[in-house]
């Protein structure tokens, strides 16, 4: 198995961002096999979704709505309403897989792997990516 890890600068603020370019430069020319993608985190998850037409404002407004940024977390470190920060990666997972096909991601038309970090007390985040070959 071969694994990397990226540093992903993520911000002060919520934020979706697209890492599917760094994925793919990871997996070229590898050939058949399978890409686990780990961000090793409490606090951030991975989608595979579309970007660029809304949908990435659209997941955090979700998370918004179902996680929100108020006083009803016991965990209460950090930021106000960091509690729902911690609780992210029981809905929008740390980890995802994905086939690779000809050293190149199989991912569908309008999909792309998105690292989700809600937690603007820690702007700089870490991936792992490891392709284990067919």
């Amino acid at each position: 198995m071969r694994t990397d890890v990226i540093t992903v600068q993520t911000g002060t603020r919520p934020t979706v961002r697209d890492i599917t370019a760094e994925a793919q430069q990871f997996v070229s020319g590898a050939g058949d096999g399978l890409l686990h993608v780990f961000v090793p985190h409490a606090t951030a998850g991975l989608a595979i979704i579309e970007t660029g037409s809304g949908s990435d404002d659209d997941l955090l407004t979700a998370i918004d709505a179902l996680l929100p940024t108020d006083n009803r977390w016991r965990h209460r470190h950090g930021s106000p309403g960091h509690g729902r920060d911690h609780v992210l990666p029981a809905f929008v997972p740390p980890y995802a897989t994905l086939p690779v096909l000809d050293g190149r991601l199989a991912l569908g038309t309008w999909q792309s792997i998105c690292l989700v970090d809600t937690n603007g007390d820690n702007p700089i985040r870490q991936v792992r990516f490891s392709f284990l070959p067919g």
